[in-house]
């Protein structure tokens, strides 16, 4: 048997606990065929559309508008985008990277009992019936509105400073350049801007320990975002993250210089489905640990989502909170999200 360390989730012993709750020994043999196909598989890797923000910075409007136009392109035809000099400091990023590092190396039993981040922390898949439901990864999901409370840092005090200057980075980062993807709608940006403030956006520390059973198990399941876009620093060297493209799975190739950003399923329907929130998931490595920090950009409770020309809409008019509690509930009934097509004018 092989043993997790002290920092380290049970996932092992979960995903085990899983695999014996199907009916033998049918399924089981007909998920190891699976997972052997998973190991011959040769993955495709892409490079994601690039985008130099010096142009959204630049005095010229030619390159103002040139850099606009690679956006709201990239975002159209892929759902993802990786972006350079975006303002962030690498030093920053190296910094943010170095607490998440030193916060997941504390005893698993300390990191679920002790309320650190406003009992954010999180792992495996509570709602797992099955073991490709299992996310082999722990996380934590903490709201903007609580990282300024140093209450819930503990021992962990000397991490709040950074992660107020990483959060409100990622915000003015984030806020930008979903200003330039509404403007290309025709909505004017002033308008938009109040429905996104922090109060419910949020900062996912994610760390994806080292499988032994790899590449059987997802780091993350396949999902889409349930925000407005999403900012991610992922692992400079590990890669994991994948994404659909033309109707099959295509592996990101990590660059150290870039920040990934993808689009939410918000901005799909509010776009009547010209940017698209695009299905991605994560691998795990059976040698190393992965690490990634995602900044989910999203609306108020209340505010209404809904195309800018609601005549030709695709989807029903409808709140983030409805949206969300939509999610809740058809994970708990299902295992897994919806999303949007539940909201789709003809069901």
């Amino acid at each position: 048997m092989i043993f997790e360390s002290n920092h380290n989730p049970p996932l092992l012993h979960n995903y085990t606990q899983l695999l014996h709750q199907l009916d033998p020994p049918d399924h089981h043999i007909k998920q190891q065929r699976s997972f052997d196909r998973c190991e011959t598989e040769i993955m495709e890797e892409c490079e994601l559309p690039f985008v130099d923000l010096c142009g959204l910075w630049s005095e010229n409007e030619e390159e103002r508008a040139s850099c606009a136009s690679e956006i709201c392109k990239a975002s159209a035809e892929w759902g993802f985008f990786q972006i350079v000099n975006h303002g962030i400091s690498l030093e920053l990023l190296r910094k943010m990277r170095v607490k998440q590092m030193e916060l997941f190396k504390a005893p698993f039993e300390r990191k679920a009992a002790s309320g650190l981040l406003d009992n954010s922390y999180r792992w495996g898949n509570r709602t797992a019936t099955c073991p490709n439901q299992l996310s082999w990864c722990e996380a934590f999901h903490v709201p903007i509105t609580k990282i300024s409370d140093d209450t819930c840092y503990g021992e962990f005090n000397s991490l709040r400073e950074v992660m107020q200057e990483y959060a409100g980075a990622m915000q003015e980062l984030a806020k930008s350049i979903a200003g330039v993807l509404v403007t290309n709608m025709g909505v004017k940006r002033g308008a938009w801007e109040d429905k996104c403030n922090a109060s419910t956006c949020f900062l996912r520390l994610n760390r994806y320990p080292p499988c032994p059973i790899s590449p059987e198990v997802f780091g993350l399941v396949p999902h889409t975002d349930s925000d407005f876009l999403t900012i991610l620093h992922q692992d400079e060297h590990v890669g994991g993250l994948q994404l659909m493209k033309d109707s099959k799975w295509v592996a990101v190739k990590p660059n150290p210089d870039a920040l990934v950003v993808n689009i939410g399923d918000l901005f799909q329907a509010w776009s009547n489905d010209v940017y698209k929130s695009v299905e991605h998931k994560v691998t795990v490595n059976k040698e190393v640990e992965r690490h990634s920090i995602a900044y989910f950009l999203c609306p108020s409770y209340e505010s209404f989502i809904g195309c800018c020309e609601e005549e030709s809409s695709i989807y029903k008019k409808f709140t983030f909170g409805e949206y969300r509690s939509q999610i809740q509930r058809d994970v708990k009934d299902y295992g897994h999200k919806v999303g949007l097509p539940r909201f789709l004018v003809s069901t």
